[in-house]
């Protein structure tokens, strides 16, 4: 039997937030969650996750990207799926080309945007997570 999957999910709607973890939690995931990137750094400092679930727009501006920048740099946390999960084009009123979202914008593994329906939410959080334990050698051993 494999291990429960640790997230976080560093989002300023505490209401939404919340709702999230529900989801995931009633799916059999352990979540933590943090309301700001200042709080979500110390959280994945300190803990192991397997996968984080990122809002973009937060506090001052798109403080999310700025956070998300951060990971891809570190070398203990690089290799982390993040999930974005925003209302980023209803936000700023910018549809990006082609794609859910332009290549190389921010440096994740998926976007999706708000609201998001539980089920499509549980399949992107669990083909993230295969995806990553896929690509790393030898797996949780």
């Amino acid at each position: 039997m494999n291990p429960t999957k640790r997230l976080l999910i560093v989002d300023d709607d505490p209401d939404f937030a919340g709702a999230i973890s529900e989801i995931l939690e009633s799916a059999g995931y352990e979540t933590d969650i943090t309301h700001n990137p200042k709080e979500g750094w110390a959280a994945l400092k300190t803990n192991k996750y397997d996968l984080l679930l990122l809002d973009i727009m937060m506090g001052r501006g798109a403080e999310g990207v700025m956070m998300a920048r951060k990971i891809r740099k570190d070398e203990s946390l690089r290799e982390m799926p993040v999930l974005i999960i925003t209302g980023l084009r209803e936000q700023i009123a910018f549809l990006f080309p082609g794609q859910a979202i332009h290549p190389g914008f921010v440096p994740v593994d998926e976007l999706v945007e708000k609201p998001v329906e539980p089920e499509l939410l549980l399949d992107r959080v669990g083909a993230l997570i295969e995806a990553s334990e896929a690509r790393s050698p030898g797996g949780d051993e």
